[in-house]
């Protein structure tokens, strides 16, 4: 099977297993892991931050990191499409007494004018007022698209006095395709979060970073919701392994996606736009094939292509270091063989 579900689904190497088994390890609820310990200060000094906390998965990081800039009661915008909104369960109300609000755009992107009419100032017992947004690099549901108007959002909200987090979960894949340093994008967000298990190979895990203040609340939060762990270097080796030897080759993940893009363009046209394909993910709109995106899923799985769909008529590839050129070039044809008949 060819697996371009996600970027989620790599197995660890051979060279991060070695790494994995040889670290030293403590007992991280006491922040005595030297591994952890040496993972968060990494991942901290390279996304212009002054610390780190080692998490189980980018949405626990996303939920710290809210929470520590949104009192409750009080809200965070964010587009429409965006992971916080749409795949974290109602985590951010349920667990934070935070409430959304949203704007809508094409590929997931910073609208200026509408995030200024969504703001809302704090005029007491009548609304509820805007402390912070959030913004995804790259945009997941968005095609794995990149923020091009960052800068100018953050600007804008030191304006208003607003804070911004960053949902980083594939900041490595904007990075590597825009030539942006990951400081540049982070250091804007009072709280920002990466993903090692998405792109970078690592089983599992993910960083938030910000100030040290910040991020000593957040420990005691990660605690309070039942994630303190204990020896989790044997993880934390994994991601700096994938730090060290896996970022630069997110280029040829870039590469693989456009193959894909283009080989759809051609056999079914307007179900992606092969140009717009900016960093390892794919969403192809099957609305004018005839075809549904179940059954192109299940008729891609029986020919030995496993991909999905993140909409009613949105089919979604996603290339990682596990699938070969020629992984990516056959499953290309696969699909479009499905799409063309």
């Amino acid at each position: 099977m060819i697996d371009l579900r996600s970027d989620t689904v790599t197995r660890p190497s051979a060279g991060m297993l070695a790494a994995m088994t040889s670290a030293p390890v403590g007992d991280d609820v006491y922040g005595e892991d030297p591994t952890v310990n040496r993972l968060e200060e990494t991942v901290a000094g390279l996304l212009g931050h002054e610390a780190g906390l080692f998490t189980v998965t980018g949405s626990l990081a996303n939920i710290l990191g809210v929470r520590a800039l949104v009192p409750p009661g009080s809200e965070v915008l964010c587009e429409a499409s965006a992971h916080i909104a749409r795949a974290e369960l109602g985590a951010h109300a349920a667990l934070s007494g935070v409430t959304t609000r949203t704007w809508s755009a094409a590929a997931g992107q910073i609208d200026l004018e509408q995030i200024r009419a969504l703001i809302a100032p704090d005029l007491g017992p009548y609304f509820v007022p805007t402390a912070a947004v959030s913004v995804e690099n790259t945009h997941n549901f968005g095609g794995g698209s990149i923020q091009h108007a960052y800068d100018a959002l953050a600007d804008e909200l030191d304006a208003h006095g607003l804070r911004l987090h960053l949902d980083g979960a594939r900041l490595w894949n904007a990075s590597v395709a825009s030539g942006v340093s990951m400081a540049s994008y982070a250091s804007r967000a009072a709280a920002a979060s990466v993903c090692l298990s998405k792109g970078l190979g690592a089983p599992v895990g993910s960083v938030l970073v910000g100030s040290t203040e910040l991020i000593r609340e957040a420990r005691v939060w990660r605690k309070r919701l039942g994630a303190g762990w204990r020896q989790v270097g044997v993880l934390a080796a994994a991601g700096l392994y994938a730090l060290e030897h896996n970022v630069e080759r997110l280029a040829e993940d870039h590469a693989n996606a456009r193959l894909i893009a283009e080989v759809l363009a051609d056999v079914a046209p307007g179900s992606v736009k092969p140009d717009q394909v900016e960093t390892n993910i794919v969403v192809a709109d099957l609305a004018a094939t005839g075809k549904s995106v179940p059954e192109v899923v299940e008729a891609a799985r029986a020919a030995g292509v496993l991909v999905g769909g993140v909409g009613p008529t949105q089919l979604r590839v996603v290339t990682h270091l596990d699938a070969s050129t020629d992984d990516c070039r056959r499953a290309a044809h696969t699909l479009g063989r499905l799409l063309s008949t």
